[in-house]
């Protein structure tokens, strides 16, 4: 009986040290987790032989029309708003509310425009109940993108001292990240992708979704949960969570007209086809709802506009951007509306 019972003993100890394997492999292999580091790109003067193909050419137009003494051209500001509100109205709808999509309407997906949501009351509940920006008019907004130029850039307290900040799709802010992209969040958006891919599509556990929340504080969390049919589930499940845990974050819907009039709008503009990205997106909403834009980790190249060193694709990692989207041409958007001080893009360290 001794010896079964020693044997017993040896088997407990060997799976618990499996488990304890398996989870510390499990850390170590998902570079999604906060505490995954890029490697730091090599810093001083690269060559331009060494540059990625087509960059060159950007970053000369970028010497030419860029410039750190950059100032707000306000009549050309106040124009672009006032064309951009006309044809969208973000303001009032660029989110979903009771009182812009009431009990009985139809959701049109802005992506799957074949296809429609009825409104029912249980949906209806889910919708925001009141107005999601505080005020008519914001003064200041940082809008931070994710990419690998924000690397070293010390960029974090300018970041923080803006009034409004807003993020894209649930980026890591700590483990060092926020001496460079900081930590103040009021809005972040999330893919449903990363849902899926990060947390199984929330249908098991769902508190490393909540905890990962955490740092966002209370800030309102975008879903575009009427894009494509089947973002619609996840969506819910995710705002259903956070309502359970009765965790801080706000969950809020993109409204799919709203994203509608957006693309035409920027179709009639001169953006070639192809689906908006969310930094984009974000950046035609601050442009209607703040007074100063300035936007933080857009360059979607792969080498530094001025030491021309490489660049991860994002600051927290190098997965590639999905080819649906037009970045050179929408950063090509945002690099005129710079040059005619609609907006102020940082391209350079703090």
């Amino acid at each position: 009986m001794g010896a079964q019972n020693s044997d017993v003993s040896w088997i407990v100890i060997l799976l618990c040290l499996g488990s304890l394997l398996t989870t510390v492999t499990w850390y170590w292999l998902d570079d999604d987790l906060e505490f995954y580091k890029p490697p730091r790109p090599k810093r001083g003067l690269g060559k331009l032989s060494d540059v990625c193909k087509g960059c060159r050419e950007v970053i000369d137009k970028v010497k030419e029309h860029y410039s750190q003494t950059w100032k707000k051209q306000e009549e050309n500001s106040l124009k672009f708003r006032s064309r951009l509100r006309r044809k969208c109205n973000g303001f009032d709808m660029a989110i979903i509310t009771q009182e812009n999509t009431p009990i009985g309407s139809e959701l049109v997906y802005d992506a799957n425009m074949w296809k429609k949501l009825k409104v029912t009351r249980e949906l209806f509940n889910m919708f925001a109940k009141e107005h999601p920006f505080e005020t008519k008019r914001l003064d200041t907004c940082a809008l931070v993108g994710n990419g690998g130029i924000l690397t070293d850039s010390r960029c974090g307290k300018s970041i923080d001292s803006a009034q409004f900040v807003m993020r894209c799709n649930l980026p890591p802010l700590k483990n060092g990240y926020e001496e460079y992209v900081g930590i103040k969040t009021d809005l972040v958006t999330a893919n449903p992708s990363i849902l899926m891919q990060k947390y199984g599509s929330l249908m098991n556990r769902r508190r490393p979704f909540v905890e990962s929340l955490q740092i966002y504080g209370n800030a309102l969390l975008v879903l575009p949960a009427f894009s494509y049919s089947f973002n619609t589930a996840v969506s819910l499940r995710a705002a259903y969570t956070i309502e359970d845990s009765n965790s801080p974050v706000r969950p809020v819907f993109f409204n799919p007209g709203y994203l509608q009039n957006l693309s035409v709008f920027w179709r009639n503009e001169g953006l070639k086809p192809g689906r908006l990205s969310t930094g984009f997106i974000m950046t035609s909403l601050a442009l209607e709802i703040c007074d100063n834009v300035e936007l933080y980790g857009f360059w979607p190249f792969g080498n530094h506009p001025y030491q021309l060193y490489p660049l991860s694709n994002h600051y927290y990692d190098d997965k590639k951007a999905t080819p649906v989207h037009a970045m050179p041409a929408e950063f090509n958007i945002l690099l005129q509306l710079h040059s005619e001080g609609v907006l102020k893009l940082h391209l350079g360290n703090c």
